[in-house]
């Protein structure tokens, strides 16, 4: 179980520091990182806008996995099999959360 919770940190705490260039608008529109759609791909303007609120999401959605992973590993009695699959839940519930928020913050931006 501390392979996992080592595991669900880290993953955590990577995405966190991936996302950090997107909040500081430091990535340019590429075809590899970022919130990639043809949308934010055609405007510059549009890319930083959309990819600085796609990397708050993401860097709350990191920390928010880390500190879940954390709770959870000490919440009394919890099996191992149920501690995997709620990190996993919880994992693919903040990333559709924050998809979602993402296109929802993407289609709210003026069309240029």
């Amino acid at each position: 179980m501390t392979f996992i919770l080592i595991t669900n940190v880290a993953a955590g705490l990577l995405v966190t520091a991936i996302a950090r260039p997107l909040i500081h608008r430091r990535i340019a529109p590429n075809a590899l990182y970022g919130f990639r759609v043809r949308r934010t791909l055609e405007n510059p303007e549009v890319w930083y806008d959309a990819n600085e609120y796609a990397g708050r999401c993401l860097f709350w959605f990191g920390i928010g996995t880390s500190l879940a992973a954390l709770a959870l590993f000490f919440l009394p009695g919890i099996d191992p099999v149920a501690y995997a699959v709620s990190c996993l839940i919880i994992t693919l519930i903040g990333l559709t959360v924050g998809v979602a928020l993402s296109f929802r913050h993407l289609n709210n931006l003026p069309h240029q």
